[in-house]
């Protein structure tokens, strides 16, 4: 079995790699710190299941799962990550991901998550499906985040931490004035005025 762990912080690919070892000693376990070293992983071996951070340099976690959903679609890919599972866990799985974890979750969870994901199944928490159940029911009570697109959901977490649009061009591999339309799309679509309301919102909600 090979794994693949993609993860900015070598602690943390480092207890995930420990902690699957401990479960499953004959399986080859990779790493990637970034987007970049994912797909050219994934481009030039084959893995059984990735194991994805959504906070990366370069191109966010959502893109890359997106990415990997469309041109490995047998690929099972579980997202783990810091960010709460209300707000980033059903995005991940409309981006294309077989599973959300959240890093606080115990190692057996991670076990129990990996063990779906190679049956070929979803690895879903009951917060998660009860999120799920209550979107299918009724679109209309959703708060103004849910209505951006994931590079909007992207761009507007970089602008509620402070970053100017020329770092998120560069970051993001974009031109300032596409980053600048985004911004006003992300204003329009959740009714606010300013960066400053945008930020505002953003840590209110934990969504930074």
């Amino acid at each position: 079995m090979k794994i693949l762990i993609a993860d900015d912080h070598s602690l943390v690919r480092r207890g995930l790699k420990d902690t699957l070892l401990d479960e499953f000693p004959s399986a080859v376990v990779g790493e990637a710190e970034d987007a970049d070293g994912i797909l050219k992983k994934i481009s030039s071996e084959d893995w059984d299941i990735v194991i994805c951070d959504l906070s990366m340099p370069g191109r966010s976690g959502l893109e890359v799962v997106h990415y990997l959903r469309v041109q490995f679609p047998k690929l099972p890919v579980l997202v783990v990550s810091t960010h709460a599972e209300e707000h980033y866990a059903v995005r991940s799985l409309k981006a294309g991901a077989s599973g959300f974890l959240n890093k606080t979750a115990p190692p057996a969870e991670l076990i129990t998550a990996i063990g779906r994901l190679l049956q070929g199944r979803k690895y879903i928490t009951p917060g998660i499906a009860e999120r799920l159940a209550t979107l299918m029911l009724d679109n209309s009570g959703q708060p103004p985040h849910e209505l951006l697109s994931d590079r909007e959901f992207d761009v507007s977490k970089q602008i509620a931490s402070g970053k100017q649009v020329s770092e998120i061009a560069a970051a993001l591999s974009l031109s300032i004035n596409t980053i600048s339309t985004y911004r006003n799309r992300i204003l329009d679509k959740m009714n606010l005025r300013t960066n400053a309301e945008l930020t505002k919102y953003m840590i209110e909600n934990n969504l930074v």
